[in-house]
């Protein structure tokens, strides 16, 4: 039987009865879901016709599913313990695995533990020594107390008043806050028309019954820590303020990560590495306390190319854009691609659906690998620039999901209730690649244009889901030996992945905003870390290192910053802080008709560099980073 004999057997025909009648509500339901397997059993036959009459560069072989000590070995490395299972000679916890140790709360500390157990008890069975003994990294405490912890004594000289306790085993805050209020994320029944526009102000008459705040963005405690109830069968306060009694879908209006707030491109690199093995712990722990488990596979083998832009790395790709624009995040090539889509196919009926010329996409790619950027753009169709967009995703070496946490993606429909899916795609994102995480920034943020439009391209939240499933997670075309089984089995986590990328559409503004108790996790491993504080880059100490300042190194009083601004007139000032100073009331001081826009830095202390919202109360910051310095700079 061909496959393309399989494909008619497993198509919406014969898995759903178009309905009889158009009046019911079931009716609506029915179509549909007839609908969206038509868009997507079109979209894979589009994908295959492509694929006709080329050579396969290679084939993939079967993945198979990881044993136990690779497992817990991968996993540990993620999280930033890979000294623990890497380097038998040491016999010390190195100073970032301390770190790391030193700020986990109980139950993320229970995680590792019960990895290092599962790790260590694994080469005993296979006769092999284990690298480390757990009770080597927790060490039990002898005598009974009110607050036992289970990591080793740090000796550390004593450090002065902070906010954060560099021993204390779980996240917690002092008293003391700068402001009482919380903002407000605004649940709507549908997207803006256009999504960069501000959130339209809700009437008072419905404000009462619409209108939630997603505080679960500002507590100082991991969402594992909410979530206990889970495990014996019960609901959580969030599924229950979130959910209630509703059936309709929650919307989240696009918001600002302000008062407070902070996106995952505020921060350093070096921040963001450290904030990945926090996250990597959290939401293993979260994922367990919610009965979630997940599978992960050897990373399948799969040749690369250097030149061109399809089928080539994103890390190669940025490296060559590098070159001639420094600092891009998101490769020239697929900004440009998404650069044509928005000015001329947003408003283009089945953008994206409707499936351009095989032979046509066939000579695009050729010309635009041999030199796209002397590529002329003009006489592009929009769905053949909607098929290159879909070839540049679904040809990447790895996928831009990645082959390591594919399969944690799809665990993440096991969570039954919205708002955790929400706050573990939250955690998962922060664990793919910059260059990963940023491109599927990009390609979100435009998705989200394109539905916002729906109304002239007939293309709804679920038909753009439904067509970018089997490209964004990678199918598997094993031609005529696919039988019905796997098929089925496909297209049902299409249908599963649909759902994935409807979130993340839906949500993305938070999903990129980090909440507050990951920030303070990392504020403390900073602090935690035997390496020396964090200073400025020495360029920057360069810069400040003037004549004219030196005369300003006396100690400052409580409540007053210094702030350095070393390439404006003005080279620093000191500012008296109050509970409504913000960000942007320091940048304007510094600002002039002919300068660019600057950004305020917190910088040093126990944060590497992180860029500061306009709108963020500097009161807050400073006592929670006392001993940071400040800079503007772009």
């Amino acid at each position: 039987m061909s496959s393309r004999t399989e494909r008619r057997m497993l198509s919406p025909h014969s898995a759903t009865s178009p309905p009889t009648s158009s009046s019911s509500p079931s009716t609506v339901t029915s179509d549909s879901r007839y609908v969206a397997m038509e868009t997507y059993w079109r979209e894979v036959q589009s994908i295959e016709e492509e694929q006709e009459g080329e050579e396969e560069e290679e084939v993939e072989e079967e993945r198979k599913s990881m044993d136990e000590v690779e497992l817990e070995e991968a996993w540990l490395t993620e999280a930033g313990l890979s000294s623990l299972v890497v380097g038998s000679s040491q016999t010390e916890t190195p100073p970032v695995v301390e770190a790391v140790l030193s700020t986990l709360t109980r139950q993320q500390a229970a995680t590792v533990r019960k990895r290092l157990d599962n790790y260590n008890e694994t080469l005993r069975k296979r006769n092999r020594q284990p690298i480390r003994d757990v009770r080597d990294v927790f060490t039990e405490p002898e005598t009974d107390s009110a607050d036992p912890s289970p990591f080793p004594t740090q000796q550390q000289p004593e450090p002065p008043p902070r906010r954060y306790h560099t021993t204390t085993k779980t996240i917690r805050r002092s008293t003391n806050r700068g402001r009482s209020t919380l903002p407000m994320f605004v649940f709507e029944d549908q997207l803006q028309e256009d999504p960069s526009s501000p959130a339209p102000t809700p009437s008072p008459s419905s404000a009462v019954s619409r209108l939630r705040c997603a505080d679960w963005l500002l507590r100082d405690t991991p969402y594992s820590e909410g979530v206990a109830e889970h495990k014996w069968g019960g609901t959580c306060r969030d599924c229950i303020r979130f959910h209630g009694d509703e059936s309709s879908e929650l919307q989240f209006a696009p918001a600002s990560p302000s008062h407070g707030l902070t996106c995952t491109d505020d921060l350093s690199s070096r921040d963001l590495t450290r904030l990945g093995f926090i996250a990597h712990i959290e939401l293993s722990t979260f994922l367990l306390a919610l009965g979630v488990q997940s599978k992960r596979s050897r990373l399948p083998h799969r040749r690369t190319r250097d030149s061109g832009v399809f089928g080539v790395s994103l890390n190669s790709l940025l490296d060559n854009d590098r070159k001639r624009f420094p600092g891009v995040k998101v490769p020239v090539f697929f900004q440009k691609l998404l650069g044509v889509l928005e000015q001329s196919g947003l408003q283009t009926e089945g953008i994206l659906r409707v499936p351009g010329s095989a032979a046509r996409l066939k000579f695009l790619r050729r010309e635009l690998d041999r030199c796209w950027s002397a590529f002329d753009w003009t006489d592009v169709r929009p769905v053949d620039a909607g098929g290159l967009l879909k070839l540049f995703i679904r040809e990447l070496p790895t996928p831009l999901l990645t082959h390591t946490h594919l399969s944690t993606f799809c665990s993440v429909l096991g969570v039954s209730s919205e708002v955790h899916q929400v706050q573990a795609l939250q955690l998962l994102l922060l664990l793919l690649p910059e260059a990963h995480r940023n491109t599927l920034r990009a390609l979100l943020l435009f998705l989200r244009k394109v539905v916002s439009h729906q109304d002239h391209n007939r293309m709804s939240l679920w038909n753009v889901s439904m067509v970018m499933a089997p490209n964004l997670f990678t199918r598997q075309n094993h031609g005529n030996k696919r039988s019905i089984t796997k098929q089925q089995e496909e297209m049902e986590e299409a249908m599963g992945g649909a759902r994935l990328i409807g979130l993340m559409i839906r949500h993305q503004d938070l999903l990129w905003t980090l909440p507050k108790f990951l920030l303070a996790q990392v504020r403390q491993m900073n602090q935690a870390s035997s390496q020396r504080q964090f200073n400025l880059s020495r360029t920057a100490s360069r810069l400040l290192r003037r004549k004219n300042d030196r005369k300003q190194v006396s100690e400052l009083s409580e409540g007053v910053i210094r702030v350095h601004a070393p390439l404006h007139t003005k080279v620093s000032m000191a500012i008296q802080l109050d509970k409504q100073t913000t960000a942007r009331d320091v940048t304007t001081r510094f600002q002039t008709e002919s300068s660019p826009a600057q950004h305020l830095y917190e910088v040093g202390g126990n944060i590497y560099e992180r860029r500061l919202q306009p709108d963020c109360c500097l009161l807050d910051v400073y006592r929670v980073n006392p001993r940071c310095d400040w800079l503007i700079k772009p």
